[in-house]
């Protein structure tokens, strides 16, 4: 069986929103840039190892379908993310043009419940702020890699929102890169 991981940029105060560009007419758009360290393409490119499918909303394909297939193979993110099993949730398109993705059919606890029992490996979840709260809401993350950034913005869309109790993780790894980012892996404990 699958898991599934969150991997997520954040601010110190919790802002998944605009890390690369402006998103949306949100200000601070792009805030990640001064922080991105080699430390974190490592860690990126060692977590593919066990990626085995990708999860995206539709509006987080749409942004890495803009950018992803256009990149070399040469670079090992964009030749796993150009191959590996993409599948999104959206009620928007209904046929989606990036290799080997595919539009998530159904309601989706059950869908994702099944994609979690096709295979093993880890189904990674990147971005996608809305579709991680549904995700959350429903019980259905297994671990998130957090990459917290020394940085607080004070508006913005956060990754946390609204839980409706309290939910324990257990610290898998904590690394820090000489930008000052902290790289966290947790597992959900149940």
């Amino acid at each position: 069986m699958r898991k599934l991981s969150v991997i997520e940029f954040l601010t110190l105060d919790g802002v998944m929103q605009g890390l690369a560009s402006p998103e949306d007419g949100f200000e601070h758009g792009g805030w990640g840039a001064p922080y991105f360290s080699e430390e974190q393409a490592a860690a990126s490119v060692g977590g593919i190892a066990s990626t085995t499918a990708y999860l995206f909303g539709r509006r987080t394909y749409e942004h890495m379908f803009a950018f992803w297939p256009t990149q070399p193979d040469s670079n090992p993110m964009a030749a796993h993310l150009n191959a590996t099993a993409k599948h999104v949730v959206t009620a928007t398109h209904t046929e989606l043009a990036w290799n080997n993705a595919h539009v998530l059919d159904g309601p989706i606890g059950p869908a994702v419940r099944k994609l979690k029992g096709d295979g093993e490996g880890t189904i990674a979840v990147l971005g996608s702020g809305l579709l991680v709260q549904e995700l959350i809401a429903q019980d259905l993350v297994d671990g998130y890699r957090l990459f917290l950034h020394p940085l607080l913005l004070g508006t913005g869309e956060r990754l946390f929102r609204g839980l409706d109790g309290p939910r324990p993780l257990r610290l898998v790894d904590c690394t820090p890169t000489s930008t000052g980012v902290i790289m966290l892996s947790y597992d959900v404990i149940r």
